[in-house]
């Protein structure tokens, strides 16, 4: 399949474009001295690529500059006319104000004008656009790429600047590697249905992650042990239907019974324990106040000496000085137990008051029990049930919810080790088929690496490596890469140029590799000369012209600045049959479109 024509409702604003057979050339030409230096231009010759993309169903974008002025292209209908490979023709009328109302019409002859042809005698009108991409996806029948749609190849057969950052990853493809790789993987001739599953698998099992945890965070805190759980729920449903029974039954013997056995088994019991605790604690309270007071020198070693002066006997010098130091060593000693027996004295009257407090309240249950067996109003009792039935209901409730949690996290972890596993196999078969196809030299990759490298090594005198490899998580990596002398990559594919060149041989070499296949044969590549110098910009167009006697139809877009400089002067590096649209500066004449820059 290759382009035919391009043209619109209004020749006069936009000039029809003729496609030829083998090179088609974009050229610009900047006549005007002022605007040599400018790095754009503003000619049209990159808003042709995207005219196509139009042309070819793009979805409608509120950026795409015939939405973006849609008051200036309101009133065009474009109509791209393409040849089949069975050398019919069909085109596609869409408009800019109705674009997502898509006609065609099949015909037999080529480089026709369909602008005037009333809607009624196309062969399908206005239909909606879903459904006329489908119908382009069956008459273009690029069966090479299914089970993808014609759309996905397209980023890489209309390169504009922007696509020529990286060499796989396009700017359409801003979503994430699996919309891609699975896609690039076919063309190059992998298994993508493995890669496609990989990625598959790899997302069912975040989303089962994230459920897990989700249901995690709901449990909180709570018991994960579905066993006790279960154990817990038995014993409150049986405790709810006893109760129940009390209840149908408007009998409260066995309440009565029951409250009456822990009061006597339990209360009375613990009770009894506590008054038993707090008299021992009084008892040692009193010994210890007992020691505080008691522990006081009460021999005063002056009133000693007074006492001796006044009965005549000598009391001073070593004497004294020993008593003294006696006292001294037994306040110490003292102070020391004193200090013991505070701690003891508090710690003592803290238990003291826990063991009032918890009297206190089991004094009070005691009390409301006893009211309990002694009252004679039943419907007091009734309602006592009832509200521990309630109470009994939503500990019930609570725990079910747990329970059917606590389930549904098993069977999550159940799936996330059947889809771990699964992902496992899937990357050691991905990891098969890319040593099976690398190794293969009669393989669909064999083959595009080698005519990737023949064109970059005819451009500019050094090998080029395409290669394909699984890394640790099994999602492939692709790299296209300039080597040395010593066949060692090297950093020259990293600047624009390069990077360039490269994605123009890598769309060279999928086209020439998928020539016997039901595959596109045109390729659109912007700017193709920018930053060359002469002599790689005539490899390059050696490569392209001998790209389109194979049979492939390539459009380039260049300004006339970009010319490879020839050795005379009156040597075209054009023939006039491959310069299919002339753009210059000197006039709004000499734009794609005929009006002022916008």
């Amino acid at each position: 399949m290759k382009l035919s024509r391009l043209y619109s409702s209004k020749p006069d604003l936009f000039e029809p474009v003729e496609f030829v057979q083998g090179l088609n050339v974009v050229m610009a030409e900047i006549r005007l001295p002022e605007n040599r230096s400018k790095d754009t231009h503003n000619l049209g010759k990159t808003t042709l690529g995207r005219l196509l993309d139009f042309g070819f169903l793009a979805k409608r974008d509120p950026k795409f500059f015939l939405f973006k002025h849609v008051e200036l292209f309101k009133d065009l209908i474009f109509f791209l006319e393409i040849e089949m490979e069975d050398a019919s023709f069909v085109t596609i009328r869409r408009g800019v104000e109705e674009a997502t109302k898509i006609s065609f019409k099949r015909h037999e002859a080529g480089h026709q004008d369909l602008s005037g042809l009333p809607l009624v005698e196309w062969d399908h009108q206005d239909m909606p656009f879903e459904r006329a991409r489908d119908l382009l996806d069956g008459l273009l029948d690029w069966r090479a790429l299914k089970p993808w749609a014609f759309r996905k190849g397209l980023g890489y057969l209309l390169r504009s600047q922007d696509d020529f950052r990286d060499v796989f990853h396009l700017r359409k493809f801003a979503a994430a590697h699996s919309d891609w790789k699975p896609f690039l993987a076919h063309v190059l001739g992998f298994d993508a249905q493995l890669v496609a599953k990989h990625y598959e698998k790899e997302e069912q099992l975040a989303e089962k992650q994230s459920t897990a945890q989700t249901i995690k965070n709901e449990l909180g805190g709570s018991i994960e042990d579905i066993s006790k759980i279960e154990g817990i729920l038995l014993l409150k449903q049986k405790e709810a239907e006893k109760k129940q029974k009390l209840l149908d039954a408007f009998d409260f013997r066995a309440q009565d019974k029951d409250s009456t056995k822990q009061l006597v088994d339990d209360i009375d019991e613990r009770i009894a324990s506590l008054n038993a605790e707090r008299y021992s604690l009084n008892q040692n309270k009193k010994k210890i106040i007992t020691s505080l007071e008691e522990d006081q020198i009460l021999f005063n070693p002056d009133e000693a000496q007074r006492l001796f002066e006044e009965a005549g006997v000598l009391f001073k010098g070593q004497i004294k000085k020993d008593f003294q130091q006696l006292i001294a060593f037994n306040r110490a000693i003292t102070a020391e137990r004193r200090g013991y027996l505070q701690e003891e004295r508090a710690e003592v009257e803290a238990e003291l008051k826990r063991i009032n407090a918890e009297l206190n309240t089991l004094g009070k249950k005691r009390s409301e029990m006893l009211s309990f067996l002694s009252g004679t109003d039943i419907f007091g009792k009734y309602k006592q049930v009832s509200d521990e039935m309630v109470t009994l209901r939503a500990d019930i409730t609570s725990l079910e919810r747990q329970r059917g949690f606590l389930h549904r996290l098993q069977e999550l972890r159940t799936e996330i080790r059947a889809l771990t596993k699964e992902r496992g196999h899937l990357q050691t078969q991905i990891e098969a088929d890319v040593e099976k196809q690398n190794s293969d030299q009669n393989s669909l990759f064999s083959a595009i690496r080698v005519f990737f490298s023949e064109i970059v090594e005819e451009v500019i005198d050094r090998k080029a490596l395409l290669s394909v490899s699984p890394n640790q998580a099994g999602h492939l990596e692709f790299r296209a890469e300039i080597l040395d002398e010593s066949g060692n990559a090297t950093s020259a594919d990293l600047g624009h140029t390069y990077r360039k060149l490269l994605c123009i041989a890598f769309d060279l070499a999928i086209l020439r590799a998928h020539l016997d296949d039901k595959f596109p044969r045109f390729v659109y590549h912007d700017g193709v000369f920018e930053s060359l110098d002469d002599r790689k910009k005539e490899n390059l167009l050696a490569v392209i012209r001998r790209y389109a006697d194979l049979g492939l139809q390539p459009i380039i877009t260049l300004i006339d600045s970009d010319l490879p400089l020839r050795p005379h002067d009156d040597e075209a590096v054009f023939g006039a049959d491959e310069i299919v649209v002339t753009l210059h500066d000197e006039s709004e004449q000499g734009r794609l479109f005929k009006m002022r820059a916008w």
